[in-house]
């Protein structure tokens, strides 16, 4: 849906299962509907699609693109954003670091990739944008030496260009403007902003510009220019609060480095404030979130430094005498409190101030995708918190305060 005339509004639909096209499909046939008809009725509402790898092979067999298209024109449904940052299974088994499986330095995450971006140039609506997150290069654990990091980084950027030579090819020949939108997490081999720009201006820049003069006869200004219109950043809520990055230092630090907000996932993370007083109960409460699905990575700021604890259970084996903590565990937006603890709902909150005054977005995908593993005593009907979870969102951003 369009909100302020500007931001098109959605949720990402990694919520609902969708190991293949036909759970997928299924999953969108049994949601979308009621939780249109709550948010917008019968005006147009926009969509935020999750495509594993499978899924997305097996819409391109037989009718099933036609099928799709058919279904959203008569629902008046429309997508403009995908997540192309899981590639496989995303419910009932362990995930953790595998989500970033296969990375960019393999020709799987490209080729998936490549078919995301077709499947969206035929979905994405006549003078629309359109956006893919991604993952942030790799699993920084997964690299045991510097030369390890740095090499993982060229193919990388490397790859990426394979996918600037696919949008510019797209624009051309259809008028659509696509932007693949990278995804910095904690322990992503890109966690936050800084390391980011560095990616972009030691790899990307560098190696892309000498890819894209040869393979397309550009100039090294042109080359630049193409490469920052079609690479841009996902900035996860979520993500950058356990960065303890403050949102309007975080977007002034990207204008200056020229760099674009392809997409706001709009998410909050767990915080922890230990009072002195109540730590055991805390700690107890902290402990319901365990569970063995994803990664919760927990951070700490010391110094100014930011550490990052790679998963839950290693923090709540320790114990040790911390002030605050924040946990990877996407939590409902629109709450600010969960009994003992806290939410991350200010950076939300601060960076809809910031989009009341300068839309460095159009694009806002709401990202809770941790109902199926939420403590018993959070988890509604999942439809019902859809829709709150939007319309939350929503008044907010119409709000004139």
């Amino acid at each position: 849906m369009l909100v302020n005339n500007t931001f098109h509004v959605t949720y990402c639909t990694n919520i609902h299962p969708g190991s293949n096209w036909k759970q997928t499909f299924q999953s969108l046939k049994d949601n979308l509907p009621e939780i249109k008809k709550n948010v917008v009725n019968k005006e147009a509402f926009g969509l935020g699609l999750r495509l594993s790898n499978k899924a997305s092979e097996e819409l391109n067999n037989a009718d099933n693109l036609a099928v799709f298209k058919s279904w959203l024109a008569d629902n008046n449904i429309y997508v403009f954003t995908m997540n192309g940052f899981p590639y496989g299974n995303f419910h009932d088994e362990p995930v953790k670091d595998l989500v970033h499986a296969p990375d960019w330095t393999t020709a799987e995450r490209m080729r998936y990739t490549k078919r995301l971006f077709e499947q969206l140039e035929e979905l994405l609506p006549e003078n629309m944008s359109g956006g893919i997150s991604t993952s942030p290069i790799s699993y920084k654990h997964w690299f045991k030496t510097d030369d390890a990091k740095e090499t993982a980084f060229k193919k990388g950027a490397i790859s990426l260009m394979t996918i600037v030579k696919q949008l510019s090819q797209i624009e051309k020949r259809s008028g659509k403007y696509l932007h693949l939108d990278i995804e910095p997490e904690p322990d992503g081999l890109i966690e936050n902003s800084d390391e980011f720009i560095l990616f972009f201006e030691s790899y990307l820049i560098p190696l892309g510009v000498d890819i894209l003069k040869n393979d397309l006869a550009l100039t090294s200004i042109e080359a630049e220019s193409l490469i920052k219109r079609h690479i841009t950043i996902c900035y996860d809520v979520c993500h950058f609060s356990l960065a303890y990055e403050e949102p309007e230092d975080t977007f002034r630090k990207l204008e200056t480095s020229g760099i674009t907000i392809g997409k706001i996932q709009v998410s909050a993370a767990l915080k922890i404030i230990f009072e002195e007083e109540n730590k055991e109960n805390i700690w107890k409460a902290l402990s319901v979130f365990n569970e063995p699905t994803y990664l919760h990575q927990v951070t700490q700021k010391v110094g100014g430094v930011v550490k990052t604890y790679n998963d839950l259970p290693i923090v709540l084996a320790q114990k040790k005498d911390f002030k605050e903590l924040r946990a990877h565990f996407h939590v409902p937006i629109f709450l600010e409190q969960f009994g003992l603890l806290h939410s991350t709902q200010d950076h939300i909150l601060k960076v809809i101030s910031v989009l009341k005054k300068n839309a460095i977005s159009e694009h806002l995908e709401i990202e809770t995708y941790t109902w199926d593993v939420l403590p018993q005593s959070l988890k509604k009907d999942l439809s019902e918190s859809i829709v709150r979870e939007i319309n939350w969102l929503n008044q907010r951003l119409k709000n004139n305060e």
